[in-house]
């Protein structure tokens, strides 16, 4: 039952097609079964078995009285058209049923086809959607290759097995039961007897079954590593070269590689399995029946005819299939299973970033922010302790300081990319939780280290997030950024592709057209973390002109290694060890001979 409500909950906003798939099968079923019973009439004419019914039985709603009925009609026939026009007749007869049955499967598989690909559809769209709104801290214990996995092959994994057992669990059931009552009707002592053989060879196929979704399981945990194997030799392909270590990654490459093929061996041999076993047990069960019920008519011991014998065994025949594709279905279905639970380790992750429900709403920075009492650890490591720290509007505040001291843990809690617990940090003397997201994140323009670029146009990563912009407002973004004049000489212009990660652009351009994207958004706070450490001194001077006229008139924190780029910040916070040890202007601090002189005499040196 559990395992039923991970598949139904992905089912349930397409039960109408559910639906619409079972009437049509049940429809399809009916005219199936129609065509084999018809078998008895036409080998009691062929056979000169057929009993003359002169009068017309009365209707009274049972299978009997419907065999009455039909036999009148056949007899009437035979009497007027001959034997031979007796077989033709019910030969018609046939041929109409399986072509509408035919057509019943079909409209079956009308209604099915968006079912299965809508659940596909939704389960990319839930994971991605969980992808962007799970927090940074998440990323930080999960492996980019397996989430990548989870969201490609796990989510193919269940598209080829789930989905297409679904179709085989929405009609087969219905095949076997339709199937099971008309043998009942036929013969209850036979049935009865099948009934007890049935079981046993279920209990067999599903021994080997239930070890499929543990190994199944594991396999794509191991692809996961290959993944991110793959993922971080692309993303250190220079260094791989650089240090002559192609030999050592692959090494580690065809390790996980070996492994995940032998797991995978180790599943498909089993699923292999599944057709065969249910085949050879399926004839197993054949043959037991064909001999006791064959007895059971030679010795006149059973209440069936050979014409009505022969008519059973047909029916039980194409029970095999579908219990042959259920059976098989559940070998898919445990596969299938394994992928649903890596999917819900993302899916059910925690949100740590809440949103409250009476959350405020915010338009801009009318006064100042306040970092008050602010600790922050990692696990059980302070990565922060007791910082106090207020931003008047309008101010440009620079945060210096040795490497692991802090200084991007203290930006990334204003946009609440982590949460506090201890302390708080208000805007407008309103505390950042109270705000809603969405609001508080519009009120900050980021420029990175490492400039985050999108393999699409100039236009579109500089129009970034923003809806209904001009292509005026986008050059007037790209002049501000020192960007217009090496957009122009691209190929397109500001509809040039910039390729993955904008590879198509130096360092100083990529920095450029990210300062472009934070000049649109015009957002009242600036938050730069080393927007100008990986650059040339030519680079350097174009990117820091950018970064002033990107300044101007707006509430900047600006993270810094070198001091040069921050001579002219109104507060400098010298941060180490996770606490604010020096405050000050850059001539303040040179006259403390403290931590920050230590760092400029240095640079300078």
């Amino acid at each position: 039952m559990k395992n039923l409500k991970k598949i139904w909950k992905y089912i349930n906003p397409y039960k109408w097609n559910a639906f619409g798939n079972i009437s049509f099968n049940i429809l399809q079923i009916i005219f199936s079964l129609s065509a084999l019973v018809l078998v008895i009439p036409f080998l009691n004419i062929l056979f000169n078995q057929q009993e003359a019914v002169s009068v017309l039985p009365e209707f009274n709603y049972s299978l009997d009285s419907l065999n009455q009925i039909f036999n009148y009609y056949i007899s009437n026939l035979i009497e007027t058209s001959g034997k031979q026009g007796a077989l033709l007749f019910v030969s018609l007869i046939v041929v109409v049923i399986i072509m509408l049955k035919n057509a019943f499967l079909y409209f079956a598989n009308f209604f099915m086809t968006p079912l299965r690909n809508g659940i596909v559809k939704d389960i990319r769209n839930k994971i991605y959607s969980k992808i962007l709104a799970l927090p940074l801290s998440y990323y930080s214990d999960e492996r980019k290759g397996d989430i990548i996995s989870r969201i490609s092959n796990d989510v193919k994994e269940i598209e080829w097995s789930i989905m297409r057992s679904i179709e085989t669990a929405f009609r087969d059931p219905f095949t076997i039961m339709f199937y099971l009552g008309t043998m009942i009707w036929m013969s209850p002592e036979l049935t009865v007897f099948l009934l007890i053989l049935l079981p046993i060879s279920g209990l067999i196929i599903g021994l080997i079954g239930r070890s499929l979704r543990k190994d199944s399981k594991i396999a794509q945990s191991r692809l996961g590593e290959i993944l991110a194997t793959v993922e971080e030799s692309l993303s250190g392909l220079r260094i791989i070269k650089a240090f002559n270590a192609e030999k050592k990654s692959e090494e580690k490459f065809f390790a996980h590689n070996v492994v995940y093929t032998k797991l995978m061996n180790k599943i498909t041999r089993k699923n292999y399995l599944a057709s065969p076993m249910s085949e050879f047990l399926g004839v197993i069960v054949m043959i037991i029946i064909m001999y006791y019920g064959g007895s059971l008519v030679l010795n006149d011991e059973s209440s069936l005819s050979p014409s009505e014998f022969i008519g059973f065994i047909a029916i039980f025949s194409q029970i095999i299939p579908p219990a042959k594709a259920f059976s098989t279905a559940f070998y898919e279905v445990r596969k299938g299973l394994a992928s649903i639970d890596r999917i819900n380790i993302i899916l059910n992750a925690d949100e740590k970033i809440i949103e409250k429900e009476d959350a405020q709403t915010i338009e801009t920075l009318i006064s100042k922010i306040e970092y008050k009492n602010v600790s922050f650890k990692y696990e059980d490591k302070y990565v922060l302790k007791n910082i106090n720290l207020i931003v008047e509007k309008g101010k440009t505040i620079a945060l210096v300081g040795q490497s692991g001291s802090g200084k991007s843990t203290l930006v990334d809690l204003l946009p609440r990319f982590y949460d506090i617990e201890e302390g708080e940090i208000l805007i407008d003397g309103i505390n950042i939780k109270d705000l809603k997201i969405k609001n508080l994140r519009s009120l900050m323009g980021n420029v990175n280290q490492t400039p985050v670029l999108f393999n699409d146009s100039v236009f579109n990563n500089i129009a970034f997030g923003l809806e209904n912009v001009s292509e005026n407002e986008v050059i007037n973004a790209a002049k501000i950024a020192n960007a217009h004049d090496f957009i122009l000489e691209t190929e397109k212009k500001y509809s040039t592709n910039i390729g993955d990660s904008g590879t198509k652009l130096s360092g100083g351009q990529r920095q450029r057209l990210s300062i472009a994207r934070a000049v649109l958004k015009n957002p009242p706070i600036m938050i730069l973390d080393e927007a100008t450490s990986a650059l040339d001194t030519e680079s350097e001077k174009l990117v820091q002109d950018a970064l002033n006229r990107l300044m101007k008139n707006h509430t900047s924190i600006v993270i810094a290694h070198r001091l040069s780029t921050i001579k002219n910040a109104d507060l400098i916070c010298v941060l180490h060890e996770g606490k604010i040890v020096e405050t000050g202007n850059h001539s303040d601090l040179i006259n403390q001979d403290g931590v920050y002189k230590k760092l400029h005499d240095l640079q300078n040196f």
